[in-house]
């Protein structure tokens, strides 16, 4: 059985873009890299054309990864809600006196180092449902932190 996969309308629309850049732009230019490396000669010894066949593998698997995930995908919107956590919301957030911003994206939207936290995330999770002033304890390995929603967006 297929699995959906929930992304956010920024989500859907990044990986279109990212999709079309990887048709008409990396794809033609990794082929004509191939066929230029295919003209130096003896393939055996051609690192060129090992490299370029590589990327062009790379090109052909995230298309097929990115095509798979747009058909799978339901796009959910946050609609502005700001009365729980869901899927697109903005939530502040405070632990151990400090404040952090974070948005509830789909997993394949996934950006921690941005502040993205997967909907499936023990993190992203946690925060799913709740209101303003809530507070959730999420395992971690090195114990439990606690965390006090402030405002959801």
């Amino acid at each position: 059985m297929f699995k959906t996969v929930q992304l956010t309308k920024e989500g859907y629309h990044k990986f279109h873009l990212e999709l079309e850049e990887l048709k008409n732009q990396k794809r033609p230019k990794a082929i004509d890299t191939l066929h230029k490396a295919r003209s130096m000669g003896d393939l055996s010894e051609n690192s060129a054309y090992h490299s370029a066949r590589e990327e062009l593998a790379l090109v052909e698997g995230r298309i097929l990864e990115i095509e798979e995930i747009l058909k799978l995908s339901i796009v959910v919107e946050n609609n502005n809600h700001t009365d729980k956590v869901s899927l697109g919301s903005i939530i502040t957030v405070e632990s151990n006196g400090v404040k952090n911003q974070y948005k509830i994206v789909g997993e394949f939207e996934a950006d921690p180092i941005n502040k993205k936290l997967s909907s499936n995330s023990p993190l992203g999770a946690g925060f799913i449902g709740k209101k303003v002033g809530d507070i959730i304890e999420i395992k971690i390995p090195s114990g439990t932190i606690v965390y006090k929603i402030l405002k959801i967006s």
